[in-house]
């Protein structure tokens, strides 16, 4: 099997605890992540029987993250452990397991393959547009209608 990749919601069902398998994570997650059962150390015995590693993208990854996030509309919504995913997803070429919708419609327009943990997964994948529902403007960005100042909205398109 290829490389599983956890994003924190993959730590906070439960994933790497009930399973045998295999998986890589990012730094910035772990850190974030590191206080799951931390009584019981559970982390550190994942990390001694090495069935979870800790992997960083390189930097035209998360570069290529980063650009794909911007062009889909989801940069806003990623934080730096979103991208260090999305990026190690696609350096490794391996599954995300994530119910993050950000972080599934970036990966998915850049061809990843995502498996959801809690949820159905996102069936649209597209760009996100902000629009003036006053003026019906479309805008790449932005909270403010620069024409009539109404407030922006945002739309998927497919």
């Amino acid at each position: 099997m290829g490389f599983r990749i956890l994003d924190a919601s993959a730590f906070y069902a439960g994933v790497p605890f009930r399973s045998s398998e295999d998986y890589y994570t990012t730094a910035l997650v772990y850190d974030e992540i590191q206080h799951i059962k931390k009584s019981q150390d559970v982390l550190g015995t994942l990390l001694e029987t090495n069935r979870l590693k800790i992997r960083e993208p390189d930097k035209q990854s998360t570069q290529d993250a980063i650009k794909s996030a911007k062009e889909t509309g989801d940069f806003p919504q990623l934080s730096k452990q979103d991208i260090s995913i999305i990026a190690l997803g696609l350096e490794t070429k391996g599954q995300i397991i994530t119910d993050d919708f950000a972080i599934s419609n970036v990966a998915k327009n850049m061809g990843l393959d995502i498996a959801p943990i809690m949820t159905k997964g996102i069936k649209d994948v597209g760009k996100w547009i902000h629009y003036c529902p006053g003026c019906k403007t479309s805008f790449q960005s932005g909270k403010e209608c620069s024409n009539c100042g109404t407030a922006l909205k945002r739309k998927l398109i497919k």
